[in-house]
C-alpha cells in the first residue's frame, strides 16, 4: 500500500461530515471553542466568506467582518476540533472565487447582494457532500 493512500485513510477519519454548504459571499457564523484556563466557552465570529482554499483535511476558509469600521479577517480550518460548528446566516451572490476586493471597499459598496432577493435567513439548507 502506498504512503499516500495510508495518509488519506488516516485523514478521512478526522473529516467532519456535518458541514453545511458554504459558498463564497455567504454570511456565516463560526462557533469557535475558546479554552481559558480550565473553562471552555464558545465564541461566535460572524462575517462574509472571502475565500476557500485547500481540500480534505487542510481545507480553510477566510471570513471577514467589520468591527467599529475596521475590517477583521480570520482563517479557519474547516475540520479543526476548535471549530464547534458553522451556521449559514445569509446566502450571497458572488461572481468571483475570491472576494479580496472587499478589503478596499467602504460603505454600501462592501455589501454583497442576496442570492434570492432579500432572503433574510437560511433554514434547512442541504449539507455539502464531501468525497
Amino acid at each position: 500500500m502506498s504512503t499516500q493512500l495510508i495518509i488519506e485513510q488516516i485523514n478521512a477519519a478526522a473529516l467532519k461530515t456535518n458541514i453545511p454548504r458554504m459558498d463564497i459571499g455567504d454570511t456565516i457564523a463560526v462557533h469557535c471553542r475558546i479554552v481559558e484556563g480550565t473553562k471552555e466557552r464558545i465564541q461566535i465570529f460572524t462575517g462574509v466568506v472571502l475565500a476557500r482554499s485547500g481540500r480534505g483535511i487542510t481545507e480553510m476558509i477566510t471570513v471577514r467582518r467589520i468591527v467599529e469600521e475596521m475590517g477583521v479577517e480570520r482563517v479557519f480550518p474547516i475540520n479543526s476540533p476548535k471549530v464547534a460548528h458553522f451556521e449559514v446566516i445569509r446566502r450571497g451572490q458572488a461572481s468571483r472565487a475570491k472576494l479580496y476586493y472587499l478589503r478596499d471597499r467602504t460603505g454600501k459598496s462592501r455589501r454583497i447582494i442576496d442570492r434570492r432577493r432579500k432572503m433574510k435567513h437560511v433554514a434547512g439548507l442541504p449539507v455539502a457532500n464531501q468525497n
